[in-house]
Formats: C-alpha cells, sequence, structure tokens
C-alpha cells in the first residue's frame, strides 16, 4: 500500500477504483467493435502503475503468507519509521509472494531514474541499514538477490538481473507473472498491467463457444491433480441443459505442502476474478463461488477486496458492464476436510451439507450444485485462462508435451536450499527443479526421494530423477501431478516413516462412507505401527501379526485401490505401494532387522551419552520428557536405556555432541 497517500475508498484499505475510469468511458470501452485497442489505452493511462520509473523512492515488501511468517510485517514498521526518520518521501507498497519462500522477508527498492532491485531476509533489524546503504548509491552483495531488466532508467552496476537467478532462470512464469511484483490491493495496478484485456476481447469479440474452442485447442487440463482436459469440461456443462449453471473455483488445498492457490491468491486476486469472468461466460454461468480453506485468513481477506472492486467497476453482477452477460461470486470457507477436495464433497459442502462423495455418473458438468450443471476448476486453471487467450492457444498448446501444455506451479519444500513457488514448463525434468532451481539438498547430504502429488501421490527415488514433468510420465513410477505438492527428502528420511505419516492423515481425513478407505486405510496404518515399533513390550501373538500384516500389506492396497468410492480413496494407497516398490530393502530393514536405516523410528532406537565428552551441563536432563537422564552438575551425565523414549530431545540440546544415537538391533547383535 502507499504509505503517504491511504485510500478509503471502500473502508477496508484497499485502493479503490475511482481513479481508473469513468462509468461512460467504461461503457465505450466494452460496447466499442473495437474495445482491445481502447483496453490498451486505458493500460497506457495507467502506466504510472506498472512502476517502470517512480517519481519518489519505492519500497516493496513482500506480506504474504510466508514474508509475514518470516517477519515482514516488522519489516514494514521498520521501513516506514526509516523513512519518517530521514523525513523522506516515499511510498511502501506491500506485495504477494514472488515464490522465493526460503529468502523471505522480501524487500525491492527502487529509487527515481533507476531500476528496481530485490534483497533477501531483509529482518527488522537488518532493514535500516540496508535502506542507509541503498539510498547512499551502494547495494550489499551479501542481500542481494537481483535487480528487475527496465528500458529507460539506470541499471545498477556489478548487480545480477533478477531473472538470471538460479532460482527463476529456468522458470516458465505465467501463473506466478505478476506475484510479488503488483499491488494486490489495487484494481488500478491489475489493469496497468493488462488486467481484465483478454475479458474485453472475450465479450466484445468471441462466443461462448469460441472460448471453449480456443481453451480446448490450448491442450490445459486441470491443475487440480485430476488433469482433466479443461476446455473438454467446459463444453459438457455448456451443452447441458439446465436453467441455471454454475461455476465453482476449488481454492481448499489440502494437501500437505501445498500452498500455490494461496500464494496465487494473495499475490494476484484479479487474475482469479477475470480466470472465473471468462469461465462464467463461456459455460453459461450466472453465478459462482469459491470454496476456499478458512485457515486462509490473508487469502480470503485479498479476494474479498478483490470482489468489491471488482463490483464497483461493473465487472460483477448484473448486465455487466452493458454487454448482457451476468455473474457474481460468493466467498464460502471450508472447515478444512481434505475429502472435500473431491468435487462431489465440495458440492455438498457447498450445499450446506457433511463433505461426503456420491458415485458418478451423473458428472457434475451435468448435474452438481443444487442438482444444476456445474464446473469446478482449481485457482490455477482459472488463473491460467487470461495468458491462454493473450497469447493464443496455438502458442500455448506449443509448450510443454505430447499430452500435456502449458507450465505446472509446484511447492517446493522439504530438505532443498531454495523452498517456494517454482513454475516450470510441462516436460521439465524433476532433477532441473530440485538442483538447478531449487539448489540441491543442503548441509551435503544426498537425496533419496521426493513426494509428488500429496497423500495421493507417490515417492520418486533417485533413479528416476530424470523423468519429465507430465501427468503422464509420472504415473509410470508411481505417482501423480496432483495439485502440485514437492516435498524433497535426503537421506536422513525414513520411507516407512513417511508412508505412516500420509496413511495416518489419510485415515484421519477419510469420510468414512465407504468400507474399503475407511478400515482399509486403518489398517494399513496399524501395520505400519507394527513395523515401526519396538521389540522390548512385543508379544509372540503381536510379532506374527506383523509378519503377518507385511504379507498382506500390499494386496491391502490394491483392493482399497480398485474397490473405494471416491478418487482420494483409489489413490489412498499410493505413498504405501510406491514406497514399497522402491524402498523395499528399508521395510525389510525393519521387519526382520528391527532396525531404522535413517535413525528415525522412535522404538527403533536410543541415546547414550559419551562419559568422557559430557561437561555436566544439565541441559539434556531437563529437557528430557521421559525423566532418563541422570547425574549431576558438573558430572558426566547417563540415560537409563529402559526410560529412553527415543524423541533425541537430549541430542538436540547437547552443545559438545556427547550424546550418540543407538539403534536396539545393536543391542540384539551383541547378545547373540
Amino acid at each position: 500500500m502507499n504509505s503517504t497517500t491511504p485510500d478509503t475508498t471502500c473502508g477496508c484499505g484497499c485502493t479503490g477504483v475511482s481513479s481508473v475510469f469513468t462509468p461512460e468511458e467504461r461503457n465505450v470501452w466494452f460496447k466499442s467493435e473495437d474495445g482491445q485497442k481502447l483496453a490498451e489505452a486505458l493500460s497506457a493511462k495507467l502506466s504510472h502503475l506498472r512502476r517502470e520509473e517512480v517519481r519518489k523512492p519505492t519500497i516493496y515488501v513482500g506480506t504474504g503468507t510466508c514474508g509475514l511468517g518470516a517477519g515482514a510485517a516488522k519489516t514494514v514498521k521498520a521501513a516506514r519509521a526509516w523513512l519518517d526518520a530521514h523525513e523522506v518521501d516515499g511510498d511502501i507498497v506491500e506485495v504477494g509472494c514472488i515464490g522465493m519462500c526460503s529468502a523471505e522477508p522480501i524487500m525491492d527498492i527502487q529509487l527515481p531514474g533507476r531500476t528496481r532491485v530485490s534483497f533477501m531476509k531483509v529482518t527488522e533489524k537488518e532493514a535500516p541499514q540496508l535502506l542507509d546503504a541503498v539510498f547512499g548509491g551502494v547495494i550489499p552483495e551479501k542481500a542481494v538477490i537481483g535487480q528487475m531488466n527496465t528500458c529507460g532508467v539506470e541499471s545498477w552496476a556489478q548487480v545480477p538481473l533478477l531473472k538470471e537467478h538460479p532460482f527463476f532462470a529456468p522458470q516458465t512464469r505465467f501463473v506466478l507473472a505478476q506475484c510479488g511484483e503488483i499491488d494486490p490491493g489495487s484494481m488500478d495496478e491489475y489493469i496497468a498491467f493488462g488486467g481484465y484485456r483478454m475479458l474485453a476481447r472475450v465479450l466484445n469479440t468471441m462466443s461462448p463457444e469460441a472460448v471453449c474452442d480456443a481453451i480446448e485447442i490450448s491442450g490445459l487440463r486441470g491443475r487440480g491433480g485430476g488433469g482433466f482436459p479443461t476446455g473438454r469440461k467446459w463444453k459438457f456443462a455448456r451443452m447441458a441443459e439446465g436453467d441455471r449453471k454454475y461455476l465453482i473455483c476449488n481454492a481448499d488445498e489440502g494437501d500437505p505442502g501445498a500452498f500455490m492457490d494461496r500464494a496465487v491468491i494473495e499475490g494476484a486476486p484479479h487474475r482469479l476474478v477475470e480466470g472465473m469472468l471468462i469461465a462464467a461466460y463461456a459455460i453459461g454461468a450466472s453465478k459462482g463461488y469459491v470454496y476456499i480453506r478458512a485457515e486462509y485468513p490473508l487469502a480470503i481477506k485479498r479476494l474479498k477486496a478483490a470482489f468489491r472492486q471488482a463490483r464497483a467497476a461493473g465487472l460483477l453482477g448484473d448486465n455487466i458492464l452493458g454487454s448482457g452477460f451476468n455473474f457474481d461470486i460468493v466467498l464460502k470457507m471450508g472447515a478444512g476436510a481434505f475429502v472435500c477436495g473431491e468435487e462431489t464433497a465440495l458440492i455438498h459442502s457447498v450445499e450446506g451439507k457433511r463433505g461426503m462423495p456420491r458415485p458418478r455418473p451423473p458428472f457434475p458438468a451435468v448435474k452438481g450444485l443444487f442438482g444444476k450443471p456445474t464446473v469446478i476448476n482449481n485457482v490455477e486453471t482459472l488463473a491460467n485462462i487470461p495468458p491462454i487467450l493473450a497469447m493464443g492457444p496455438e502458442t500455448y498448446a506449443a509448450m510443454g508435451t505430447a499430452g500435456s501444455k502449458g507450465t505446472k506451479v509446484f511447492a517446493l519444500s522439504g530438505k532443498v536450499a531454495r523452498t517456494g513457488l517454482v513454475e516450470v514448463a510441462m516436460g521439465t525434468s524433476i532433477r532441473s527443479i530440485i538442483f538447478d532451481i531449487g539448489g540441491g539438498i543442503p548441509n551435503g547430504r544426498k537425496f533419496k526421494a521426493v513426494q509428488m502429488g500429496g497423500p495421493s501421490g507417490g515417492c520418486i527415488p533417485d533413479q528416476h530423477l530424470d523423468i519429465q514433468v507430465d501427468y503422464d510420465s509420472l504415473k509410470t513410477v508411481g505417482a501423480i501431478m496432483g495439485s502440485g505438492g514437492m516435498i524433497v527428502m535426503d537421506e536422513d528420511t525414513c520411507m516407512v516413516d513417511v508412508a505412516k505419516f500420509f496413511m495416518d492423515f489419510i485415515q484421519r481425513e477419510s469420510c468414512g462412507k465407504c468400507i474399503p478407505c475407511r478400515e482399509g486405510t486403518r489398517r494399513i496404518l496399524e501395520i505400519l505401527k507394527r513395523i515401526t515399533s519396538g521389540y522390548r513390550n512385543e508379544t509372540e501373538e503381536a510379532t506374527l501379526e506383523r509378519f503377518q500384516g507385511i504379507m498382506y500389506m500390499e494386496r491391502l492396497a490394491k483392493v482399497i485401490k480398485d474397490t473405494s468410492l471416491c478418487g482420494l480413496g483409489q489413490t489412498a494407497p499410493n505413498p504405501v505401494l510406491s514406497t514399497l516398490r522402491w524402498f523395499r530393502d528399508e521395510y525389510e530393514a525393519h521387519i526382520y532387522e528391527r532396525r531404522c536405516p535413517a535413525g528415525v523410528c522412535q522404538e527403533l532406537r536410543y541415546f547414550t551419552i559419551d562419559q568422557e565428552k559430557c561437561i555436566g551441563c544439565t541441559l539434556c536432563a531437563k529437557r528430557c520428557p521421559a525423566e532418563a537422564i541422570i547425574g549431576e552438575p558438573k558430572q558426566a551425565h547417563y540415560i537409563i536405556v529402559d526410560k529412553c523414549i527415543g524423541c533425541g530431545s537430549c541430542a538436540t540440546v547437547c552443545r559438545v555432541d556427547a550424546v550418540q544415537l543407538r539403534q536396539f538391533e545393536d543391542e540384539l547383535s551383541a547378545t547373540v
């Protein structure tokens, strides 16, 4: 936001739309046969908001959820305090996440006549020093990420371009193009960057059928996980009979490690609104819903502001801009149920019912919300619509692979140097994403696997790192594209523990409607818990059950896959099947040797203290939740093995590396 000229147009703190154009100008723009040219003229009228050159110093701070979590709110306050203390007439603009989450808080600084420069990890403490340096004409090399390439202004010497940074260079950014660069609270700014231009073209020059054809030609497939061709889905709904039709945007995003939709809404909410307007026009929908999880308060706030601004500009409501097209959007907050990611369960939730799947057919495109034809697309799918129409469907279709066109946004997290949002062309290898963009595995550790597709996906081992990101190719190695989560794991990760984590998540999130999913996932979780349990209190009967369980687990997983009611149940066993396929040796080590190769499973490990290294600081004894550590201050301590629960708290706090990891397999070997 502009720190010196706050707007109170709508009372929510967002930038208003009164300065964009008058109602007369708006009607001329949209009713004209040459609406595209007038839309470009409108963008030119607002060209100063593109900030290619600023009239006064401007500071941009990434205040998406990731930035705020890293302390961006304090960075904003520190920047304001610096401007006030130095009596500098400058603006502070709060933007979304540019994608490089590991570098947050990110601050950009743009001086009049100079390019905009991005800096990483600018905390409240670092902000004043950075501002002192930049306003003094010096760019601190340690903190700089890069400068933007802008014509007509002077660039900074010896400062690399932002687009050449290893994190950004391999990317192809369409969906994320404006995230982290524009003010998400300003509709004016979105229009200045070409926003709503494609809506103007569609309403003036294209029939609904032509829009559906264009999206089908583009080859765009649903980015929510199913990968169904978007244009074909739209045509089904377009041809379906019904006195009313609906469009639903699924922004629930329930996969662990996924945050793509949240970041898009926080960074460019009007992109979603424009995509929904075009989609609604294409299918003949008169009402839309955005189904978003209530745990996304910032995304909800910015989306509500975008709705208010769009209504004030005549872009939502009845007879939109005199075109005869009626459409409005309702925000529906979900309670975070994973099963509501399934289309029919989501529809039930919007209707006010319990979120539970139903058999298909009929499919939602024929009989969906309130029994009417309904199209459900996720945020990324709808955000792709404006750029597809802008570049032309043929151009979009030329990018990617034979069966997967365009780009895909991934949430890269886990044991990787540079975490964040990554948008790459389909066909990019997983190795390129993790090692070129993500910077590889930190601390000299070895790559072990990457979990793709969330709980419904699978783990891909190092021997398949060169596989392409493609809907079809990923299935050959037991994974799926999913919504786009990528969790990287290194050699210190136990794959049996990973399978147990995801199975625990799936079992808790199962709606319980069908027996295979409800009971089958519970049984698999019980087997995994037995595999990772200790031997000390195990009876002969429990030992027999453990061996029987592993014999039947793979068969049980396939039964669940073949007989569950909905797609979530059918993909529920994937984490187990993929880890069994690629890491069977780890399962065997747990079962037959009672050993966790990664030293992760608590009940298969314990800790001891090196008497020569221990300095008796007592930190380990104070932290131990089982009171298993004894010893006097300044004297070597001792861990009672029978009481040790293997939590590792002692190793975490020890400052002299006196605590050593042991496995019960060592004890068994010693007694033989």
